[in-house]
């Protein structure tokens, strides 16, 4: 905070509170925020999670009702924090959350909290590897649940409900992201999992992710309904080489944009260049997306305990799409994939 001119932070429910914390209550409309300055901290919650949030948040507490609304109760919480010259704000707060403290605290300036929060939450502890392990392990389940549930004639929703049972039977206690894109859907990157059903000789796409103690998984491979096509097996090579690529230049001090541009490179001498159409990876962790950002424009150098995903695809609209995604931690000897599962191509007869 010091670093940064930031002298009061506030922070509502999500996942800055919960790495803060190690709780968060829950994120409606009613404003509720963790305040702290370079010697104090103050928590403004709702009066009806007050005693659930006391179990975990110990810092001094001040509540409201839903009748009398929070104006009173912020503005005796800015008459005990003061002034305030540079407020820094958690990143995903609603609006009219932002709106009721740019009343209290008009003169301040208002500016992101991931200043301060981003540099600490890219570094993990061993304690939060582990939790990403355990993730990787039920997103392994849910690929291999997606394997045996896909097959012609199966709609996009059937594969997502066998990787939901998946994960659940594997231990997640929340599932984050199902995208099953079959055939010519799988080349919409953020393809919105539908009723179309799979037909023979087409590749069908999983972009799956979890939660575990928190804790976030993603992953990406594919399946082939049938003997894949000379054009097909050309797009997984150059896909499988770009990761592989990527992958063998992560250690600690290499620019992130290393990384991107590994995969870039290699996808653009196979010929499909413009087809990779975004970043070649997102930090992980409390959150499926956070930073660092693995862009060819991101120079921040690689860290111990940084983990990411390494995620190039390919996509010809109208046709179909390839992608593939592990998720890395970086260490002392480079990258730790946390998946257990090959990249091959999966054929399914």
């Amino acid at each position: 905070m010091a670093r940064g001119g930031i002298d009061l932070l506030a922070i509502p429910p999500g996942d800055d509170l919960r790495y803060l914390a190690g709780f968060s209550t829950v994120a409606d409309e009613r404003p509720c925020y963790l305040f702290i300055t370079a010697d104090a901290a103050l928590f403004l919650v709702p009066e009806l999670n007050a005693q659930q949030a006391s179990a975990h948040i110990h810092d001094p507490t001040m509540t409201y009702g839903d009748s009398e609304g929070p104006a009173n109760a912020l503005t005796a919480g800015r008459q005990r924090l003061g002034a305030r010259r540079r407020i820094g704000v958690g990143d995903t707060m609603r609006a009219d959350a932002l709106l009721l403290l740019q009343q209290q605290w008009r003169d301040a300036q208002f500016v992101p909290a991931s200043i301060v929060l981003a540099p600490l939450r890219m570094r993990k502890s061993s304690e939060e590897i582990e939790a990403l392990r355990r993730a990787a392990a039920t997103a392994d389940a849910a690929v291999q649940a997606a394997w045996r549930a896909c097959r012609p004639g199966v709609t996009e929703a059937d594969i997502a409900a066998a990787v939901d049972a998946g994960f659940r039977a594997a231990g997640a206690t929340e599932v984050r992201s199902a995208i099953v894109g079959s055939g010519p859907n799988s080349a919409f990157p953020h393809h919105h999992t539908g009723t179309r059903r799979t037909q023979a000789g087409e590749p069908v796409l999983f972009d799956l992710g979890s939660r575990v103690d928190g804790y976030c998984s993603d992953i990406t491979r594919m399946a082939l309904l049938g003997e894949p096509s000379a054009r097909y097996q050309q797009l997984h090579r150059a896909v499988e080489e770009a990761v592989y690529k990527a992958l063998a230049v992560i250690r600690p001090g290499v620019p992130i944009n290393d990384v991107d541009l590994a995969a870039r490179r290699t996808i653009e001498e196979a010929g499909y260049g413009p087809n990779f159409v975004h970043r070649t990876g997102h930090g992980i962790g409390l959150s499926e997306h956070e930073p660092p950002s693995v862009t060819h424009a991101n120079n921040l150098p690689l860290e111990e305990g940084m983990a990411f995903s390494v995620e190039p695809g390919i996509y010809l609209p109208g046709e179909f799409g390839v992608r593939l995604e592990e998720i890395v931690v970086v260490t002392a000897r480079g990258a730790d994939v946390l998946s257990r599962l090959p990249r091959d191509l999966k054929v399914i007869s």
